[in-house]
């Protein structure tokens, strides 16, 4: 396997220019997939443009001056996903990696008490030894519960400092979504319903927009908050509000 890659076969999520050299960077195995993440470095370099080469970025990152979810993360090629944190401390700046509406993934500003959380969704649940539940999220991370009250599809909200939820977000009529695939990626509806099919295609989920109906799969869809949203994103309004 290559340890390289091209500029004009950077996945279309990731918001750099093609042109302008010949290589990118290429992120690690981690926590999200290469086509739906963005390497750190890429963020330090192209992105917030605190540095002109590559070999600065490593060097930033490497004094451990960069913190992904207020963890130090020295690796370059460290991978960034879907509500992931990016912190810099001695610039007091954090940013929260959130898709925008034409599915490329964007850095949108936050201020210091929203760096301290971030929304995880429950991909799949485990039973362990001890009677235990497992919650498997969508970012890699394992939460163990004594007592499961949680659905596969729910969104809980997860402190950072202490790996404690805050709040739970489930996946069911009235609340609100951010739409994370397919053409309707980056925006906000109101759950209609959950509709299960007996077959092998995936569950669809109805939601209702501004003006519109519309489905899509139950994997595109991510719960953030029932009255109102917990988090917002750039060049999006909330619809059926």
């Amino acid at each position: 396997m290559s340890r390289h890659l091209k500029r004009l076969a950077v996945p279309r999520a990731v918001p750099i220019a093609r042109k302008v050299s010949k290589f990118a960077i290429k992120p690690s195995p981690g926590p999200h997939p290469k086509d739906r993440s963005i390497p750190l470095g890429t963020i330090v370099r192209d992105i917030l443009k605190l540095c002109d080469t590559g070999k600065e970025a490593k060097k930033i990152i490497g004094s451990g001056e960069i913190l992904v979810d207020s963890r130090v993360r020295k690796d370059m090629k460290f991978p960034c996903g879907l509500m992931d944190v990016i912190s810099i401390p001695k610039l007091k700046r954090s940013y929260r990696v959130l898709f925008d509406r034409r599915g490329r993934l964007t850095l949108v500003p936050i201020n210091e008490e929203n760096a301290t959380w971030k929304l995880c969704r429950i991909e799949n649940k485990t039973t362990v030894r001890g009677g235990k539940t497992q919650l498997n999220l969508h970012d890699g991370r394992n939460i163990l519960l004594d007592k499961d009250g949680f659905k596969t599809g729910d969104v809980i909200k997860l402190s950072l400092k202490d790996n404690k939820i805050m709040e739970h977000y489930p996946l069911e009529k009235g609340n609100l979504a951010l739409i994370i695939g397919g053409k309707h990626i980056g925006e906000i509806a109101t759950i209609e319903e959950l509709i299960v099919t007996r077959s092998p295609k995936p569950n669809l989920v109805s939601l209702k927009g501004k003006g519109k109906s519309f489905s899509t799969i139950k994997d595109y869809v991510f719960p953030i908050g029932k009255d109102k949203p917990a988090i917002t994103l750039p060049e999006v309004k909330i619809d059926g509000a």
